[in-house]
C-alpha cells in the first residue's frame, strides 16, 4: 500500500479552502459570545456523494497572555470552569469583542482588567486553532514582560472571575507541572512550552 503524499507537501503550511454549504441551520444564537449551527456540506468534485452534516461552534477568537516578571515568575490565575468541573490553573485571557479588533489590543486590555497590570514589552508567540473539527476559534498568544501596576478602570470581576485566585509561579515550576500532567489547560500548555522552546533555541545559539 503506497502512502499518498500530502497536498502541498513542498510547503509545510495550512492553506485556505472552503467546501460548498447546501444548507445551514442555527441551533443556538443569542447575544452571548458563541453560536452553534448545523451545516450541510458537499465534498468538491464528488457530486455523486450525499452531502453530510457538520456542527459548527462559532467563536470570535481570543488572546492569552503569558506575563513574566523580573524574577521569572508567571502570573497565573486559578479559576472554576463548570464544563470541566474543575478549578484550573490558567493565564489571563479574553475574547475578541469586535470584528477586526487587534488581538494584541485585546491582550493589553485583559491583562489590565484581570490582573491590574501593564506590560512595556509584548511578543507574539503563536496563533492556533483550538479545535478545528468543530470550531474556527483562533487563540493568539502573547508574552508580556516589563510589568507594572495598572488601573482596572471601571471593569468589575463577575461570576467565575469574582472568585479567581492570583498566583505568581516560577516559570520552571510551571513547566514541570505541565509535563507532570498537573496543569492541563490547553492555552497554558501552548504558551509556556512555546516560551521554553524559544529559550532553548536561544541558549543553543549562544
Amino acid at each position: 500500500m503506497t502512502q499518498r503524499e500530502p497536498r502541498g507537501a513542498q510547503v509545510l503550511r495550512d492553506t485556505p479552502e472552503s467546501w460548498p454549504v447546501e444548507d445551514s441551520v442555527d441551533l443556538h444564537r443569542d447575544d452571548w459570545v458563541v453560536a452553534f449551527r448545523s451545516d450541510l456540506i458537499r465534498r468538491p468534485g464528488a457530486d455523486h456523494e450525499e452531502p453530510f452534516r457538520r456542527l459548527v461552534l462559532e467563536h470570535p477568537g481570543a488572546a492569552v497572555i503569558l506575563a513574566i516578571d523580573a524574577e521569572d515568575r508567571v502570573l497565573c490565575i486559578r479559576q472554576y470552569r463548570h464544563p470541566a468541573q474543575a478549578r484550573l490553573v490558567e493565564l489571563p485571557a479574553g475574547v475578541i469583542d469586535h470584528p477586526g479588533e487587534d488581538p494584541e489590543d485585546v491582550a493589553r486590555r485583559e491583562l489590565r482588567e484581570e490582573a491590574a497590570l501593564a506590560a512595556e514589552r509584548w511578543t507574539h508567540l503563536l496563533s492556533t486553532l483550538s479545535s478545528p473539527g468543530y470550531s474556527a476559534e483562533r487563540i493568539h498568544y502573547y508574552l508580556a514582560e516589563d510589568l507594572s501596576p495598572a488601573d482596572r478602570g471601571d471593569f468589575e470581576l463577575r461570576h467565575e472571575e469574582a472568585d479567581l485566585e492570583v498566583l505568581w509561579v516560577p516559570f520552571a515550576d510551571l513547566v514541570d507541572a505541565i509535563l507532570a500532567g498537573e496543569v492541563s489547560d490547553g492555552p497554558v500548555v501552548q504558551a509556556v512550552l512555546a516560551v521554553q522552546v524559544r529559550r532553548d533555541r536561544q541558549a543553543g545559539r549562544g
